[in-house]
Parts: C-alpha cells; sequence; structure tokens
C-alpha cells in the first residue's frame, strides 16, 4: 500500500497542491529560476513586494520582510533591534534559532523556565533597569507540542512595559480560527509586537522566512539586519508558491479546520492504546518514549509497515525525553491515521512499549 508519511511539517498538503506547483512553474517562467543578487541590488521583483504585502495583510500587520528562511530571520532580529542597554528574555526551550539570534545581539539575556509565568514575571521585574525588555517565545513548540500561553505573557508585558516576540513557524496556516497562528488562536493579535515564521512548513513546503510587525521595525530591518542584507533574495518559483498558498488560506479557513478533527483523532486513539502523547490539541504529536534505542528501533520497525516516523532523542531532545514525533497532515484521511495507530500499537507491544 505503499509508505505514508507522518513526520513532515507539510501541515496543510499545499506542498503537493495542484495549484501551489501551478503557481511556482509560472514563476519560474516568467521570472527565471533565480535572481542572482540581494534584495537591495537587483534581487527585488513585483513578486517579493507583494508576497510581503500579502505577509502583513494575513497577519493584519503593517509591513513584513523576507528572508531566505526563519532561521535567517531569527539571526537578522535581535541584532538589529536590541543594544546593550536592552534586555531579551527568552523561554528556555525556544527553538536553536531564537537561541543563535539571541547570542548575536548585546542585549542583557534572561532564561525563563518552560512556560513558566512565575519565574517570567521575576525575570521581568529584575529587568525592569533596562530600557527596553522583549519578551521571546516560541508560539508553538516543536517538541513537545505544547503552546506558549500567550495571554498571561501579554498580560505581564503589559504590566512591565516589554514587547511581546513569537516564533509561529509550527503555528502559521493552521492554528487559530483563521489559521493565523498562536496569537490568533488565544485572541492576542493586538497584543503580540513581532511575529516571525517561515514559508517552508505549512506554506508550501518548500523555502524562506520572515518577519511581520510595525513598519518603522521592518524598515531598520531592511537597513540593519545582516542575514537580510547579505543573502540572495528568494528563488521566484518559492515566492510563487508561497503567495498561492496564502491566496488558499485567506479564501477559506476549511483546510486549516480540518486540523483540528484529525489531531483529535490520532491523539484520543493513541492514548487510548496506552501511549503518552506530548502536548495539547496541536498536530505534533509526540509519542513519549523514554530510551533512546527504543524510540529508534520501534521508528524503524514502524517503516517496514509503511508509516515513515522519525525517533528523537539526545542531544535533539533532553535525556531520558527520547519519543516518536508524529505529525498530522490536512491530507491524512482517516483510514491513514488509524494505520498508523494500528501500526504503533502492534510494534509498541513487540518492543514492550505497551502491555
Amino acid at each position: 500500500a505503499g509508505i505514508i508519511n507522518f513526520c513532515a511539517n507539510n501541515y496543510l498538503g499545499l506542498s503537493s497542491h495542484p495549484e501551489v506547483i501551478r503557481a511556482a512553474v509560472e514563476a519560474l517562467e516568467k521570472f527565471g529560476a533565480g535572481l542572482s543578487s540581494v534584495r537591495f541590488i537587483c534581487g527585488t521583483q513585483s513578486i517579493h513586494k507583494e508576497l510581503e504585502e500579502k505577509i502583513a495583510r494575513f497577519h493584519q500587520r503593517e509591513d513584513a520582510i523576507l528572508y531566505a528562511s526563519c532561521f535567517d530571520a531569527n539571526a537578522g532580529i535581535f541584532e538589529a533591534l536590541l543594544t546593550p542597554e536592552d534586555a531579551v528574555l527568552s523561554d528556555e526551550l525556544n527553538h536553536a534559532s531564537i537561541i543563535d539570534g539571541i547570542r548575536l545581539c548585546k542585549a542583557n539575556k534572561y532564561r525563563y523556565k518552560h512556560m513558566d509565568m512565575q519565574d517570567l514575571e521575576a525575570k521581568l521585574q529584575e529587568a525592569q533597569k533596562h530600557r527596553l525588555r522583549l519578551v521571546a517565545t516560541d508560539g508553538a513548540f516543536s517538541m513537545d507540542g505544547d503552546i506558549a500561553p500567550l495571554r498571561e505573557i501579554c498580560q505581564l508585558a503589559q504590566k512591565y512595559d516589554a514587547l511581546v516576540f513569537i516564533d509561529e513557524c509550527h503555528a502559521t496556516g493552521f492554528l487559530g480560527p483563521n489559521g493565523r497562528g498562536t496569537d490568533e488562536l488565544l485572541g492576542v493579535m493586538d497584543k503580540v509586537t513581532i511575529i516571525n515564521s517561515t514559508l517552508g512548513k505549512a506554506l508550501g513546503g518548500a523555502a524562506g522566512g520572515y518577519t511581520t510587525g510595525p513598519k518603522p521595525l521592518i524598515d531598520l530591518l531592511r537597513q540593519r539586519s545582516r542575514p537580510y542584507l547579505f543573502s540572495n533574495s528568494l528563488p521566484p518559483a518559492v515566492v510563487g508558491c508561497a503567495s498561492k498558498a496564502l491566496d488558499l488560506l485567506m479564501e477559506s479557513n476549511a483546510i486549516a479546520q480540518s486540523m483540528a478533527a484529525k489531531t483529535q483523532r490520532f491523539r484520543s486513539k493513541m492514548t487510548a492504546a496506552g501511549f503518552t502523547i506530548s502536548g495539547k490539541d496541536h498536530p505534533i504529536c509526540p509519542v513519549m518514549l523514554g530510551d533512546a534505542r527504543l524510540a529508534s528501533v520501534m521508528a524503524e520497525d514502524m517503516l517496514n509497515r509503511g508509516i515513515y516516523v522519525i525517533g528523537f532523542s539526545y542531544p535533539v531532545v533532553p535525556k531520558g525525553k527520547a519519543r516518536i514525533r508524529v505529525q498530522i497532515s490536512a491530507v491524512h484521511s482517516d483510514e491513514d491515521i488509524d494505520r498508523c495507530v494500528d501500526a504503533f500499537t502492534e510494534v509498541g507491544r513487540k518492543h514492550g512499549a505497551l502491555r
């Protein structure tokens, strides 16, 4: 029956959507394979400006700036925005790209315990001596499938006069009523100042990232952000497919809404079978196993049964927290999900993960 992919970031199935593919081909034919230039020389074409405007409109922000990846967006924002007089407060489980971006800046650095609002408040109190305070967090955390408590974060930010930055790579396109992300899901779109996200997951799965937020910030990044200034602009085909993916999302929320039922089906069936699934209501569904070797051999046996999943262990996740991270997509049918659960149950019993 072939192999079903349950480990891709292709949350909405748009990387193989015929309209998305057609848009990429049309952009390729019209603008060529690439522009052989950075943005400020001859790497800016109409499609780049149109996509930036579309991203800002989708997120209901003033402006947006494109990068080669969200890793680049995270590498480019903190250094450009923050000075030695400022402070950045980061969740301890933030993505490596956020951590690396923060390392590049000269701001005072505070790390708070994962989603611990009491610890964040203590760090905000300590950081009051600095000129500007920026709270940085993943919107949805990629390893555990948990969602940042943005309502509480924004309340604390307002109380202590701080800005809020969120990385939405594992939220854009499918979380919230219209797929706009965790800030829409939790009703704080007007309280989050800066959003970084990717075009390489739900929005077509190719490449590219962006920052969206206040226009003065975007203007600053165009002048000061090194990954933007010194990286070639996005290839036209990538821009074309991402632009069409956003069109599809803004025309209808049907694809985004389909994710909730599919995610619930997998999580409930796996829990009923006896597995521990980390996170809550997110299509990232980590099957917690604890032992690195167990995660590896189970993933191999799953592939032999036609289910493609990958085991994660240290140093990608903490020691003793090995897991198989399953990712649900809108293109998975109920039959696909049931087949995956059946394979997990069979393999789990074989290797002693289930009794």
